[in-house]
């Protein structure tokens, strides 16, 4: 996976907005529009997660108020991300992140979600380092509710999206990786009862073009007896 990925870093943004006809650019900022109260926050810490090449954390660093750090498995893609933004980035595991407990008032993840070996272990350690009523959001593929629709996305996901995407990156694996991971992924209901079953609270979710992309937003228990920590810089 972390190879797979690598290969198609340089070409990622690029794909990124022509595959998605720059519908990506518009998922996107409604994701940094859900945590904008907390962004705007100057004792606040953000964390985007599963960053990639940094195209969230870009548009919240331009808020110029909370601390952000960005985090993504994949060092490729830490190297294109380094070339647009200035928060500190860190190359990490999702699923064990070398951060202290309690230490983001928010965590972003822009369609990085889907590729986590185990989505509910994700989620409680999402959890574990957001301090007591900070927020996660999660932007992601999903199934759209429209038959029709449905069948023409299928069509696109399925028969063009792995050539074209091969085409322009030179990895043929990525892309035919990606229709099936969304296939695989749970839809918007089950991902949301799956935020509820691992502890997140004020669970909800939007539905975007067609159902085709899903923003979930969970919040963590207030704790009053809980203090903040800060986070662990190891790398």
């Amino acid at each position: 996976m972390r190879g797979m990925f690598g290969k198609i870093a340089h070409r990622y943004d690029f794909l990124n907005h022509a595959l998605s006809f720059n519908l990506d650019r518009a998922w996107r900022k409604k994701l940094v529009k859900r945590v904008v109260d907390v962004v705007d926050r100057e004792d606040a810490r953000v964390l985007d997660l599963c960053c990639g090449t940094a195209d969230v954390l870009e548009k919240i660093e331009e808020r110029k108020s909370a601390k952000t750090f960005g985090s993504d498995f994949c060092h490729p893609m830490l190297i294109e991300a380094k070339r647009k933004v200035r928060s500190p980035l860190f190359e990490a595991d999702a699923l064990a992140l070398p951060l202290a407990d309690q230490s983001f008032d928010a965590i972003t993840i822009a369609f990085g979600f889907r590729n986590l070996a185990n989505y509910d272990d994700g989620l409680k350690e999402l959890l574990r380092v957001l301090k007591p009523g900070g927020m996660a959001a999660i932007l992601e593929f999903s199934q759209p509710t429209n038959r029709a629709f449905g069948a023409l996305y299928g069509f696109f996901s399925n028969r063009l999206l792995p050539k074209v995407g091969a085409m322009v990156s030179g990895s043929q694996d990525a892309y035919q990786y990606l229709p099936e991971s969304i296939r695989k992924f749970p839809n918007a209901e089950e991902l949301a009862e799956r935020m509820r079953m691992s502890g997140f609270a004020q669970v909800d979710f939007e539905r975007m073009t067609g159902g085709a992309v899903a923003l979930h937003v969970g919040h963590k228990c207030a704790n009053k007896t809980s203090s903040p920590s800060i986070p662990d810089r190891r790398r």
